[in-house]
């Protein structure tokens, strides 16, 4: 698995997921469950929805 997600792109997923989630369990909504995915795209550095269209921010493979 090559890494396509870069660092800036990395701590927005991070800190926008955590927000979703939070925001899901506060107001009891099953919503929180996208930040898992923004999560874990975040801290495995890989997003699957990158491979189709060729995107790559991660800049030490450029």
């Amino acid at each position: 698995m090559k890494c396509n997600v870069g660092n800036t792109d990395r701590l927005l997923r991070v800190i926008g997921g955590l927000i979703v989630v939070i925001a899901g369990i506060i107001f009891d909504n099953w919503f929180g469950l996208l930040g898992v995915v923004l999560l874990a795209t975040g801290l495995f550095k890989w997003c699957p929805l990158y491979l189709p269209f060729g995107i790559n921010t991660n800049k030490k493979d450029q």
